[in-house]
Formats: C-alpha cells, sequence, structure tokens
C-alpha cells in the first residue's frame, strides 16, 4: 500500500473511534483534522512520521506507545490526550486487521505467559532491577510500589501508603509471635510493618536481586534481623508452613496459566488455622488480553486477572473466600502521585536515563492512571483461609478499635 492508502485508513479509524470528545490530528504533511462531537474533552496530536500512521493502524496500542517513545507522535498534553483515546476505546471499533490481532493475543495468552522460573526471574529483572534510584525519586519513604490507601483523598502518598500497610496488617488478624510469608516483599516496607508493628515473624521472598539487598540493608538498620528473614527465592520452592500469607502485587507477575498452581501452593503453604491475603490489581470485566505495549516494554509476562479467572482456581484449592474488597480508584490517585513526582525530577531522571526512556515511562503511569479511572481495573483484595471462623463475621474489626484508628493515622 501506498503512503496516501495508509493516511485515508488512518483517518477512516480516527472518524471511527473518535465519537465523544475532540481530537485535532495533524498529519505528516501538515495537515490537520478534527475528531469527535466537538465536546470536552478536548486534545491533539501530530503524527510526525507516515511509517508511524501505518503502525497504529495496523496495531493501535503498540503504534501509539512506540511512536510517543520514539517522538514519532507528540503532543503537549499526553494526560489529556490518553483520557480522551480511553474514553472511546472499543474494540469492535477497531479496524478487521487489528481485531483480529486484538482476539488472537487473548487466545495464545496461555502459551505466551508460561512463566517458568528462568522466565519469571528475568521478568523481574527487566522492570523490578534497572535501578533503586529511579524508584527512589517517585515513590513514597517506604518505597512501596502498588496501590496505597486514600481514607481520603487529602492524605499524602505517605500516610496512604501506610494506612494501607496497617489496613492489610489488619485483615490479617496477626497475634505476636505469627509465622508470616510475604509472597514478593519488594524492598521490604511491608515485611517490616508486620514485623515492627504487629509482633510477626516474617519471611520475605522475592526474585528482584536489586530488591533484595535493598530490603536486607533496610532491615539490618532497622534492628529486625531477628524478626525478619529475607530470601531470593521462587514462592512455588517453598516448603514451610505459614499462619498468615500476604501477597501485595504480584498475583499481577504469575500469568493465567498459573492461577491454579499460585492458589494451590497458597493453599499447601497456609496452616489449618491460618489466613491469607491477597492483594492484586484486578479487572470487573470479562477477560481481556494485555496492552501488548505494556508487555515489552513494563511488565513481561505480566497479566491483570478478572476475578473470573481467579474464582474457580481459588475454589480448586479448597479455601473459604472470606472477604473481596475492591479498592476503587486508588490506584488512579497513588499513580498521580508518582507521576508528579517523576515529572518534578526530571533533570535527575535525565542524568541516569534519555530522552527515550523518559518517554516511555511517562507513557507507562500516564496510561495506567488513565486506565484505572476510565476502564474496569480496580484493586481486589483477597482473604482467604482453609475454616470459615478465623475471621470476625463483619468487617467492624477493621476499623472500630483503637489500634485501627491509630494506625489508620499513623
Amino acid at each position: 500500500m501506498g503512503d496516501s492508502m495508509w493516511e485515508t485508513l488512518f483517518h477512516r479509524m480516527a472518524k471511527r473511534l473518535l465519537v465523544t470528545g475532540t481530537l485535532k490530528i495533524t498529519y505528516p504533511d501538515g495537515t490537520t483534522k478534527t475528531y469527535g462531537d466537538g465536546t470536552a474533552p478536548r486534545a491533539a496530536m501530530a503524527v510526525r512520521d507516515k511509517a508511524a500512521l501505518k503502525a497504529i493502524y495496523v496495531n493501535p496500542e503498540m503504534g501509539f506507545g512506540e511512536g510517543y517513545m520514539e517522538g514519532t507522535v507528540t503532543t503537549d498534553d499526553l494526560l489529556g490526550l490518553m483520557q480522551l483515546i480511553q474514553r472511546n476505546y472499543k474494540t469492535e471499533t477497531m479496524p478487521g486487521f487489528a481485531k483480529f490481532v486484538y482476539k488472537a493475543r487473548y487466545y495464545v495468552r496461555d502459551f505466551a505467559m508460561r512463566n517458568n522460573a528462568d522466565t519469571s526471574k528475568n521478568n523481574v529483572a527487566h522492570h523490578y532491577d534497572i535501578s533503586d534510584d529511579l524508584y527512589r525519586l517517585f515513590l513514597d519513604e517506604d518505597m512501596q510500589y502498588s496501590c496505597a490507601y486514600f481514607a481520603s483523598p487529602e492524605m499524602s502518598l505517605e500516610e496512604a501508603q501506610a494506612a494501607k500497610k496497617a489496613h492489610i496488617g489488619r485483615k490479617l488478624c496477626i497475634e505476636p509471635g505469627m509465622r508470616v510469608l510475604d509472597i514478593g516483599c519488594g524492598w521490604g516496607g511491608l515485611s517490616m510493618t508486620l514485623a515492627r508493628d504487629f509482633g510477626a515473624q516474617v519471611t520475605g521472598v522475592t526474585l528482584s536481586e536489586n530488591q533484595f539487598a535493598t530490603a536486607q540493608q533496610r532491615v539490618k538498620e532497622a534492628g529486625l534481623t531477628d524478626r525478619i528473614e529475607l530470601r531470593l527465592q521462587d514462592y512455588r520452592t517453598i516448603t514451610d508452613p505459614f499462619d498468615r500469607i500476604v501477597s501485595v502485587g504480584m498475583l499481577e507477575h504469575v500469568g493465567s496459566p498459573h492461577f491454579a498452581d499460585y492458589f494451590s501452593k497458597v493453599g499447601e503453604l497456609l496452616s489449618p488455622d491460618g489466613l491469607a491475603l491477597i492483594h492484586t490489581i484486578g479487572r470487573s470485566s470479562p477477560p481481556v488480553p494485555q496492552s501488548p505495549w505494556l508487555n515489552k516494554y513494563i511488565f513481561p509476562g505480566g497479566y491483570v486477572p478478572s476475578l473470573s479467572e481467579l474464582a474457580v482456581p481459588i475454589e480448586n484449592a479448597w479455601m473459604y473466600l472470606n472477604d473481596i474488597e475492591i479498592l476503587r480508584l486508588h490506584y488512579a490517585m497513588t499513580l498521580r502521585h508518582w507521576l508528579a513526582r517523576f515529572e518534578d525530577n526530571l533533570d535527575t531522571v535525565r542524568a541516569m536515563h534519555d530522552d527515550r526512556f523518559i518517554r516511555m515511562w511517562r507513557f507507562y503511569l500516564i496510561a495506567c492512571i488513565m486506565t484505572f479511572e476510565e476502564q474496569e481495573l480496580g484493586v481486589f483484595q483477597i482473604q482467604l483461609s482453609h475454616k470459615n471462623n478465623v475471621v470476625p463475621i463483619t468487617r467492624d474489626y477493621l476499623y472500630d478499635s483503637p489500634r485501627a484508628h491509630q494506625q489508620a493515622a499513623e
């Protein structure tokens, strides 16, 4: 096909896709066309390269993301542009070929996400072993790289992350001396909270060498080496029994073919009177394939499950489903804090990475913000046990105790 044909196809796609709001697109030849119904939200973009037009038409998510990274797709307001796109993005309005690719990715996902021990370690290293210095620039002081808990929108990021850890601690109903397994312990912040504030004996496991080294140092500096054991270990190889199991932001890395293995292992490691809390991004819609751009550049092997995909593995692991709390918009608020801190520290980031990386990271944060605000994503907190009398029969214990109020305010 000639360049004029791709421009024609792109124009037709834009007319079909953009029905709400207003988008001005400047084409490679300098012409500008306006799409939508003329209402807010309004945004503008320029496609500088004819090859980018073709790439976006053939694979919209990948083409748009890569175009922005490479500078062949530009905008003065990526946040506003992504909001407009998310509000209009529907599978049924994609071009025929793009729709075929989208559906094909869904049907081959189990084959593509067979995350064995080596693959899992490489996937984790791709994202988490780039540099702790980068994460320190935009995370809270405790380096919590997961959804915070905003009891009120006015909370600072530090306050909301402390509230998240306290909320999880209360859900685990920990008594002093209990053995707690933290699957995917990251930089050790939650493990330290459970050991220091709840009296637990914590074993934290991670596959990230950077996170492992940093967590060890933090535990040592906090004087908690007698209460916390950290391991550079795949959770599938653990054999110790535990009174409590917690996993925050790790299930998204398991991959859809391994959900049964994951919950089976949790059930195997959990003591008869034990309690588990699984905190994961989740989808309140039928299953869809993961974004190809996110899979390639940010989270290889990652997958956000729908609740329907988790129900059967949990049932087959023969655990009671005590409670599911869905945190709506909390992650969008968390990500907005991260984005603001990232942008405030651009000079420091630029000393470590090139402009292409900066555009990639900005695209990642903004795409996630808009997905949580405009699509069906939330955060599931799933509470599991082998017995149905391990936790109180109402949620009052999470809020109506002096300790709960004190920890929420810390």
